[in-house]
């Protein structure tokens, strides 16, 4: 994997190759680039309101679009989020699609950053099937935030040479880091996370169809709505 064309003694000083060095940085409040199974991300530890606010702000990103988390575990789930009564033998069918490109929106756990949410509410989960990014949240002890790591309305990237100058550029060196363990996967690209709202009794909302088809969710017994 190649490094990405910033000057040197900024890499120099955000580089970093070990899990629990990128872990420590974000348990700081820093921010963190690093691979997922589609695209390069940008993230933070999802309960550090300064750090979230600065992915938006890296990112140009408007305020009411929410970020969305990744989980080291399913077990970490109930960290930053409270499933609706009624929903809890569902979720643990739909956590059965994890590690994979499947994302739950469910109620957000009181006390964490409200623009994490855009103001909606609800939280949006999964766990990558990235085992730098598993691994990462994993370390923190805490689900990260997982934008993809580009200026927004610009493509996201796969590869460390397309990686925005711009943005690395708004890392603070000695807090932030971008993360590139030795012989980890390079992003896949591809399509987006399948998004679904659990509605209770086997019903999905389903917010966006993408790389997990919606007949392998019907295969295990679940039927969908659409937003209006």
């Amino acid at each position: 994997m190649n490094v990405p064309e910033v000057p040197l003694s900024l890499f120099e000083v955000l580089h970093s190759s070990e899990t629990a060095e990128a872990a420590s940085a974000l348990d700081r409040g820093g921010l963190a680039v690093y691979p997922t199974e589609t695209f390069f991300g940008l993230g933070c530890r999802a309960d550090r309101a300064e750090a979230v606010l600065r992915v938006f702000e890296a990112k140009r990103r408007k305020p009411d679009m929410p970020l969305p988390v990744i989980l080291g575990s399913a077990e970490q789930l109930e960290l930053v989020a409270c499933p609706a009564p009624g929903t809890g033998s569902d979720l643990a069918d739909l956590t059965a699609f994890w590690p994979g490109p499947f994302t739950l929106l469910l109620p957000v756990r009181p006390g964490l950053p409200e623009a994490l949410t855009g103001g909606t509410g609800r939280i949006a989960l999964r766990v990558s099937s990235h085992p730098s990014a598993r691994d990462l949240a994993e370390a923190c002890a805490f689900p990260i935030v997982s934008s993809s790591a580009n200026i927004s309305g610009k493509p996201p990237v796969t590869s460390t040479e397309d990686l925005d100058a711009e943005l690395l550029s708004s890392l603070r060196p000695g807090l932030d880091c971008v993360f590139l363990p030795p012989s980890c996967p390079a992003p896949g690209g591809g399509l987006p996370s399948t998004i679904v709202e659990p509605l209770g009794s086997r019903r999905l909302l389903v917010r966006r169809e993408g790389a997990l088809p919606l007949a392998t969710l019907a295969e295990a017994g679940f039927t969908f709505s659409f937003p209006q």
